[in-house]
């Protein structure tokens, strides 16, 4: 799998999922900025989490920086990657890693931890791929990673403010996959399961050893390559790959006259019958099928 001569900007690097991507990329010849918070605002970069994966990467014979900034901060990531361009040219790819937990029942949770979680997961990952965004446009190439979470996809208890984000992540994806494919940018997402900083404490000690970053890291390296799908969502966890999609059924059409309630409680088995599921490319396609179905039912497509 061919990288020569890319460039690429991993968030939340400085140590679990974004340290082992942004290693495996630097081994594979990417030259990566090495994104995290790492320290407060304003701080020095020497001696930060980045700086030391930075270090390790050209101890290896690559090339990295670091850079130190919040992804919460559109004015920051615009400047990181107006850095990265002076320094090399170019953005290939953007791994959306960074992230924070701030993990309670909906009952006890307070209103600016969800606001938190949302800034840094969604928002930070609008924030970078929109800087990054019109350098992949014009020269016609880019893969944009964002990292969503079964929390988001299927939900865990406890986490309604990282589920809702993460699943932002999956609806932000599926629309810039459509934007983005005419200008040769496709965008996927990771769901990881990983033992990590953010997830001390709520996984047993006997798995740990299994759900390395860097079992994971080949996942993400796959969703940046030139090989690369696009609008696809790669569950990774302890060297298993998966592919997760948003499907529904096949549908129900029922005539004016019979759109109760009570109609679709007594068809809810034929609703939500998914053995034979659809997946549909857009909302406007799903809307086009809709009226498909409908029109053909009432009769008035012959």
């Amino acid at each position: 799998m061919n990288f020569e001569g890319q460039v690429a900007v991993v968030t939340g690097a400085g140590g679990g999922l974004g340290r082992a991507h942004a290693m495996a990329l630097a081994e594979r010849g990417v030259k990566v900025v090495v994104n995290d918070m790492g320290a407060p605002s304003g701080a020095s970069v020497e001696g930060s989490a980045a700086a030391e994966v930075a270090a390790a990467i050209r101890a290896a014979g690559g090339e990295a920086f670091a850079h130190l900034c919040d992804v919460t901060d559109p004015e920051a990531v615009e400047n990181m990657v107006g850095e990265t361009l002076e320094r090399w040219g170019r953005v290939d790819i953007l791994i959306n890693n960074a992230g924070i937990l701030r993990d309670k029942s909906f009952a006890k949770i307070r209103l600016d931890h969800v606001r938190q979680v949302v800034d840094v997961h969604l928002m930070g990952s609008v924030h970078c791929t929109k800087a990054v965004w019109p350098h992949m446009a014009e020269q016609g190439y880019g893969r944009v990673l964002m990292t969503t979470s079964a929390s988001g996809i299927y939900g865990n208890f406890g986490q309604s403010n990282y589920g809702a984000a993460k699943s932002g992540l999956v609806g932000l994806m599926n629309v810039l996959a459509i934007e983005g494919e005419p200008k040769g940018i496709h965008v996927n997402a990771l769901a990881p399961t990983a033992a990590t900083r953010m997830t001390e404490g709520l996984i047993d000690e006997e798995v740990l050893g299994l759900l390395t970053p860097e079992s994971i890291a080949p996942g993400a390296l796959f969703l940046v390559s030139e090989q690369a799908p696009t609008k696809t969502i790669l569950a990774a966890g302890a060297g298993v790959f998966a592919v997760a999609q948003m499907k529904e059924s096949a549908g129900v059409y029922l005539p004016e006259g019979d759109r109760s309630p009570e109609a679709i409680a007594e068809r809810w088995a034929e609703i939500s019958d998914m053995s034979e599921p659809v997946i549909t490319a857009s909302a406007f396609d799903q809307t086009k099928r809709y009226a498909a179905i409908a029109g053909t039912e009432a009769g008035a497509v012959p």
